[in-house]
């Protein structure tokens, strides 16, 4: 099955590479894909890495290009490191050859078919089938145990969630929305938002987090969902990963397919020891939590949009209107949301059901 592709059009040659990397990767391709006969620079999401598909005459691979795994030894490159954590449990793209000194990794291609661009052509069994196997990937992620070292060292805490409620309001609030920066109702608005990561911070209930699992970062292939962009991993709240699949900014699910989804990871998650949240305060948690990925999303799009990439930009609206379903249920929501209302377009006749 094609869907729409993801990804750039082809060359005829490494050509595409960069040419700091060019000689180094015609190198490495050269040890471990003889006789290749083209690459094709790939479009990806805002990343520092580069990836090319690498044609061969009986198939594909991707070639990831990555000077932070320079920087590093491989011990300490975050992708290798729950890469291992991963490979056995779920599935994720093989590495098939790595070179760090170079900074060049050989991966299996999981072709174009992301969930974004699958999900309008699949048939709604087919969807309920797709999704649970994600949840299902999430459960199995999320019972991966640890400590001491990266990802289990790393967490959502007040600093993280702060960082990013920040980066929303430079970028998004003030940029692309252009709301005032010096007025009393912003400090108001950073002390909210402050409430709010505390509320977020519960370490006896973390558990480790993808930290990105939503459309574009599950490819499927051979009718499976795999997952990939994973190397930001980190531990949180159970529901950080379960809110960035089911209100994701790029597919919004119907209600009814919501609601049967959320209690589908509910009750696994507390089948498996997940968690043992009673239902009230798993949805509590689980609006507060999507408030916050919502508001993170939202800065990372309007980012994107002030640096002239507009290809981001149509999700702000559908990721806004998340945010009003949550403080109409949370009281603790609901100072953060009328402030946000006097200054987001399109929003304000929301703030008087509030």
């Amino acid at each position: 099955m094609i869907f729409r592709h993801f990804y750039g059009g082809a060359l005829n040659s490494a050509a595409g590479i960069p040419s700091r990397a060019d000689e180094n990767a015609s190198l490495f391709l050269s040890e471990h894909v003889p006789g290749y006969t083209g690459v094709v620079p790939l479009e990806g999401d805002a990343s520092a890495r580069s990836y090319y598909r690498v044609f061969t005459g009986s198939g594909t691979y991707v070639l990831c290009c990555d000077s932070a795994l320079i920087d590093n030894r491989e011990a300490d490159y975050s992708f290798l490191r729950v890469y291992n954590l991963l490979k056995e449990t779920v599935p994720i793209p093989r590495i098939l050859a790595i070179d760090g000194k170079k900074g060049l990794l050989l991966m299996q291609d999981l072709g174009d078919d992301l969930l974004e661009y699958a999900f309008p052509l699949l048939t709604k069994d087919k969807i309920i089938s797709i999704y649970e196997y994600c949840l299902e990937n999430l459960f199995l992620i999320q019972c991966v145990r640890g400590e001491g070292s990266a990802p289990f060292s790393m967490s959502f805490d007040v600093e993280k969630l702060m960082f990013e409620f920040n980066f929303f309001i430079e970028h998004a609030l003030l940029g692309y929305f252009k709301a005032s920066g010096h007025s009393a109702e912003l400090q108001c608005l950073k002390s909210e938002f402050l409430t709010i990561a505390g509320l977020l911070v519960r370490p006896e209930l973390f558990v480790l987090n993808h930290r990105d699992y939503h459309s574009r970062n599950i490819i499927i292939y051979t009718d499976v969902p795999y997952i990939i962009d994973f190397q930001d991993a980190r531990m949180g709240l159970p529901q950080y990963d379960a809110v960035s699949l089911l209100r994701d900014s790029y597919i919004q699910l119907d209600p009814v397919l919501f609601t049967y989804l959320k209690n589908f990871y509910y009750e696994g998650g507390l089948e498996r020891g997940i968690h043992s949240m009673g239902k009230d305060e798993f949805d509590y948690y689980f609006d507060i939590m999507a408030f916050q990925r919502n508001i993170k999303a939202i800065g990372t799009f309007g980012y994107q949009a002030g640096r002239g990439n507009r290809r981001f930009e149509k999700y702000i609206g559908p990721t806004v209107a998340y945010l009003a379903d949550y403080a109409e249920r949370q009281d603790e929501l609901k100072k953060a949301w009328g402030i946000l209302c006097r200054h987001i377009g399109g929003c304000a006749g929301r703030q008087n059901q509030l």
